[in-house]
């Protein structure tokens, strides 16, 4: 195991986060969200043509669709825009009650497949869940869940990763690309109690890269569960990361910046750039 301590470069736009989460690269533009603040943020990566869009509600996720427009999970289920993002449509509705509940991380598997999860404000007891949507609509995959959140597939399509927070735990699971069902649960990392496992993505050489929330690192895993570097960086809570650049060599991550949540450090809330000695997949847009 390696450890490192990052000085990452920084994503220099307008805003400070309240609560990045979601970083997306599609057609050379990275994407993420500000729960909090309702907010979708779109720039270059030398912060150049930054643009914002305002969201119904908050967003656990956006991801492009492949017609030109977006897909977000919003507090009470799947929303649509076109390419214009003026007029969101509701495509599906969640069954949580949205006094208590509200979508959290998601992402698109590489048949264009989109999973995302649950969440609870109060994030205490497993009564959230995991969803697939594909051509048949929305579906329930996992159930118990707690703090739904960083999730990717192995290189080789044979394996997806899936974060449950609160209980500390990454899990592992079977993947058939083809039909999208998974199987085998296995725990694949546990986080110690000083911290929180958040977003996550893979690399091309099947290792899983996992923000920690009041960590203040990202940790980089072998495909058996181990520990390969730790990178220790200057903010309070890092909450997801994925791969970009013309290569998709760089790692952005996105942090947060609360009041009473995080140390105030001088970087919470922006979106850092990180050279990597790696690369990572391709991203698809939304099909559905």
């Amino acid at each position: 195991m390696i450890e490192r301590t990052i000085t990452p470069d920084i994503l220099q736009t307008p805003w400070r986060n309240t609560l990045g989460e979601g970083p997306s690269w599609i057609k050379d533009r990275l994407s993420w969200v500000d729960i909090i603040e309702k907010k979708l943020h779109c720039a270059n990566l030398d912060g150049s043509d930054a643009v914002t869009h305002e969201l119904p509600q908050m967003a656990g996720f956006a991801v492009p669709h492949a017609d030109g427009g977006w897909l977000a999970g919003l507090q009470d289920g799947l929303w649509r825009t076109d390419a214009s993002v003026r007029d969101w449509e509701q495509v599906w509705k969640a069954p949580h009650p949205t006094e208590t509940h509200r979508l959290n991380d998601g992402k698109t598997d590489p048949l264009g497949r989109v999973w995302f999860g649950s969440m609870t404000f109060a994030e205490r007891d497993p009564v959230s869940a995991l969803y697939r949507q594909d051509a048949d609509g929305v579906a329930e995959q996992v159930t118990g869940v707690t703090t739904s959140n960083g999730l990717d597939w192995s290189p080789d399509g044979r394996t997806f990763y899936y974060t449950d927070s609160v209980p500390r735990v990454i899990w592992a699971y079977d993947f058939d690309m083809d039909s999208g069902a998974i199987s085998r649960p296995r725990v694949f990392a546990q986080d110690p109690e000083a911290f929180l496992p958040d977003g996550g993505t893979i690399d091309d050489e099947g290792c899983f890269w996992s923000a920690k929330w009041n960590g203040r690192r990202v940790v980089r895993y072998a495909p058996d569960g181990r520990i390969d570097l730790i990178w220790h960086l200057p903010v309070s809570s890092p909450t997801s990361c994925t791969f970009v650049g013309a290569d998709r060599s760089i790692l952005a991550v996105t942090t947060a910046r609360i009041a009473d949540m995080c140390h105030d450090q001088e970087l919470d809330g922006a979106v850092l750039l990180i050279q990597t000695n790696t690369t990572g997949p391709a991203s698809t847009p939304a099909i559905y």
